[in-house]
């Protein structure tokens, strides 16, 4: 059964519909799309699974649709892809009343999320998010843009969708990797806010990865509960949102060190988590023995618990240039207590450094090679 919540902005608000079998629900689209043309922005993976349902159900109720088709992967999420998007916006001239369909995994809803608030100055846009990832974290509440050399995500911008229409069955076709990379962010809700769900995913972790419905659309409308409830708090990141980025002050830090899709985004969450708990640890806020508990669960989860070892120079180049820095301090989300995070300022120097080698230990960091990318989907 279809679950519904809505993230409150007052005029701005919109829901979250969480469901299986919900792409070729025409009734869900039909109320957001005033003017009878869309374009479509998806992959080469997504495309040939999930495309032609989408473009089946929006010519139910008369609406026209042109498909921008993007290559696959973090790697792709650049300018020069945004470009793209332009160029397809503009040869079929769609204007201000035409709605942007991000169709895909968190690249795609990024990259079309950016290009909606750009495009003529902004134009409506609405999130399917087909991974596990996407669906509990990248495609609710706002933030759209693209990723620079120098760092994950450093050029973009706050802007909301009409709608999130999260198809549990899209999860059908994500392989074990991408599906325990969606994890990564689940897991982050409940140490970070959410105790009782942390203690339902540490008895359910079985089901979710044995892909039982029931149990991965509970997982994913309880972590968008969390996600609108701090959205609606503080949409622009002054404060509780900031929450949110427990593991990936560390874990951009991988990507970007390692290139990005070499390591998936829910992959360095995990491991910049663990280096987190570390810290916490350090700072004498938790025991080892939720270190312990943290660590097990990622590892059920199928997650890296260990970092690449990029060297302290690199981690700390990388992590200078994390939004959360203020007045030229690394800021980083630790754990008060397992369900409580605090941002924090002026972490000792010694303790860090600490972290870092104590993570890293003993784990090279390995060449670049082929990876998934941004769907992940068979």
């Amino acid at each position: 059964m279809m679950k519904t919540l809505t993230v409150g902005l007052g005029e701005r608000s919109y829901p979250i519909h969480i469901g299986s079998g919900l792409l070729a629900n025409s009734d869900l689209l039909s109320a957001h799309l005033p003017r009878k043309r869309v374009a479509i922005v998806t992959n080469t993976t997504v495309a040939p699974l999930y495309l032609e349902t989408l473009q089946y159900t929006l010519q139910e109720i008369g609406v026209h649709s042109v498909s921008v088709i993007l290559p696959d992967g973090e790697v792709y999420k650049t300018s020069e892809t945004l470009n793209l998007i332009y160029d397809a916006l503009l040869t079929h001239r769609c204007e201000r009343s035409t709605v942007l369909i991000a169709l895909g995994g968190g690249v795609i809803g990024d990259m079309t999320g950016y290009a909606a608030a750009t495009y003529l100055r902004g134009v409506p846009f609405i999130q399917i998010p087909t991974t596990l990832l996407s669906q509990v974290d990248s495609s609710v509440g706002g933030k759209t843009g693209i990723n620079h050399p120098l760092g994950k995500n450093m050029i973009g911008a706050f802007y909301q969708p009409k709608l999130v229409l999260a198809d549990i069955a899209t999860l059908n076709t994500l392989p074990d990797k991408e599906l325990s990379a969606g994890l990564a962010e689940v897991i982050k809700y409940g140490l970070i806010r959410d105790l009782p769900f942390l203690e339902w995913l540490e008895q359910n972790m079985d089901k979710l990865l044995a892909r039982d419905t029931e149990a991965l659309q509970y997982a994913v409308m309880r972590s968008c509960q969390n996600k609108a409830e701090v959205v609606a708090a503080d949409e622009r990141e002054s404060g509780e949102r900031a929450l949110l980025n427990l593991g990936h002050t560390f874990g951009h830090a991988i990507e970007s060190g390692m290139g990005y899709g070499n390591w998936l985004h829910g992959e360095g969450v995990a491991a910049g988590t663990m280096m987190a708990a570390d810290l916490s640890q350090r700072l004498g806020w938790i025991s080892a023995a939720d270190v312990s508990r943290i660590r097990r669960l990622f590892e059920r989860a199928l997650l890296p618990v260990t970092a690449p070892d990029l060297g302290a120079e690199n981690y700390l180049n990388y992590m200078g240039h994390d939004k959360k820095v203020e007045g030229g301090k690394l800021r980083f989300v630790l754990l008060r207590k397992i369900g409580q995070a605090e941002l924090v300022s002026g972490v000792p120097p010694h303790l860090l450094l600490q972290t870092l080698d104590a993570c890293c230990k003993g784990v090279a960091a390995e060449l670049p090679g082929a990876r998934p990318g941004d769907s992940g989907h068979d």
